[in-house]
């Protein structure tokens, strides 16, 4: 017990540079203190002990703002950063050394019985907002962009951005799970805004090439030297 107490301490100094000492992470971080309101919930929901799991859990709920369902699984090094809104749901299965910023939902879609909800590989970090509905797993090592809706199996070692998500590859580098957890979820690749750069750089030598050949007095005009910015939006595929 105080063996992953510690560990989850140690994740809060590991990736939040606001984190002065034992003690001020100890009172004031609500993210925690779900966390460990959660591991007593859901020592209760494995012996069956649904109703007293579920009571703890609304206490935790109304005390940091984070509901977590006394049946998800959550491992070691969850950090749940501010952790206002943060919705996990029964069926959902957090890996280690997760990061989840605030209005995170781990949702279903539906009523239907059995696993709903989705399964969060090592290694993750979710941005502010990010839902990611349905029963999937995101892959060890994947950064899901702030605000972005996840649908679908993510593979591992990627970044997921847009509504619905989108697994954007850059460069076609994978990120090593060995390194330091990536943090910065403020710097993603945008493919929609790449896509329509593209299109109106192309447009504008269109334009240029017609004003050219109109001034042109006779003869066969030279075949146009447009370049067509290619591979833009090929590194995306829909979930």
């Amino acid at each position: 017990m105080f063996g992953r107490l510690k560990r989850d301490v140690r994740a809060v100094f590991d990736r939040d540079p606001a984190a002065k000492s034992v003690l001020e992470v100890l009172i004031c971080y609500p993210g925690l203190h779900a966390i460990i309101m959660h591991r007593v919930a859901h020592s209760f929901y494995r012996r069956n002990f649904f109703f007293i799991a579920r009571v703890i859990s609304q206490i935790s709920r109304l005390i940091t703002n984070v509901e977590i369902h006394p049946g998800a699984k959550i491992g070691e090094g969850l950090f749940i950063d501010h952790g206002a809104g943060v919705v996990i749901g029964e069926t959902a299965e957090v890996g280690n050394n997760v990061t989840i910023y605030q209005g995170v939902t781990l949702g279903g879609t539906g009523k239907e019985k059995g696993k709903r909800h989705p399964t969060i590989g090592n290694n993750v970090v979710i941005s502010t907002g990010a839902k990611i509905l349905g029963s999937f797993t995101v892959g060890d090592g994947s950064k899901i962009g702030a605000g972005s809706v996840v649908l679908g199996p993510v593979p591992p070692n990627s970044t997921v951005v847009g509504v619905p998500g989108r697994v954007v590859v850059r460069d076609g580098v994978k990120l090593d799970s060995d390194l330091p957890i990536d943090l910065r979820h403020d710097d993603l690749p945008d493919p929609v805004s790449e896509s329509l750069s593209c299109l109106l750089l192309n447009i504008e030598r269109l334009e240029k090439r017609v004003r050219e050949l109109e001034v042109q007095a006779a003869g066969s005009p030279a075949q146009p030297a447009i370049e067509v910015c290619e591979g833009v939006g090929r590194e995306s595929a829909d979930i």
